[in-house]
């Protein structure tokens, strides 16, 4: 996809829309000369509106450049002006963001906001929800992380990355369960506890 440095886009925008409102004023020239130059002004101003600056954003994110990543996403005017998608992917990013800088629950609130719009791919999906598992996990909320995964488990993933993070994260889950059934064993007490004394079998 073909995408316009971003201070390139505004210096454009600014040059077509300014010099085409002065063209139309100039005397000789008129609405109908300037009106290219308008257009084209408004088609970059409305592409930015809508798509803001997630795209480069996103490239800056693959670096793992949070700085870069953060300073490119306050280019877009409003994330509320957004393309829906776009708006899912801006706060998607926030999110991962926030969780990479340790604030669990600032990351957690936008990668909620982000499932509250529509997301395109199921792989895209299946990330966000192993995202909000991993934070359900870290905060001791086992059963929402469970929840989470089996939302994942259940979309169509493609991408050998985000099944091998699923096939990761179950054998948590797993290990979870088994420490809990172990712990549960233990407090049962029985003939031999680990730190305790054996029972001597009654005489007869």
């Amino acid at each position: 996809m073909l995408t316009i440095n971003i201070y390139l886009r505004f210096a454009l925008m600014g040059v077509l829309i300014i010099g085409g409102i002065i063209l139309s004023f100039i005397q000789g020239f008129g609405f109908w000369y300037a009106f290219p130059l308008l257009l084209i002004g408004l088609v970059l101003l409305i592409g930015y509106l809508l798509l803001g600056t997630v795209q480069s954003a996103a490239q800056f994110m693959q670096k793992n450049d949070f700085i870069a990543t953060e300073n490119r996403l306050k280019l877009t005017l409003s994330p509320r002006l957004l393309y829906s998608t776009n708006r899912a992917f801006y706060y998607m990013i926030k999110g991962s963001i926030a969780l990479a800088q340790k604030k669990m629950d600032e990351g957690e609130a936008y990668l909620k906001k982000a499932k509250e719009i529509k997301i395109p791919t199921d792989n895209e999906k299946a990330m966000l929800e192993l995202q909000l598992a991993n934070i359900s996990a870290s905060k001791g909320k086992w059963k929402q992380a469970q929840n989470h995964y089996r939302t994942a488990k259940s979309l169509k993933v493609t991408e050998g990355m985000i099944k091998e993070q699923l096939k990761q994260f179950e054998k948590v889950l797993q290990n979870r369960g088994q420490m809990k059934a172990a712990s549960r064993m233990g407090g049962k007490g029985g003939a031999f506890q680990p730190g305790g004394k054996r029972r001597r079998p009654k005489m007869k």
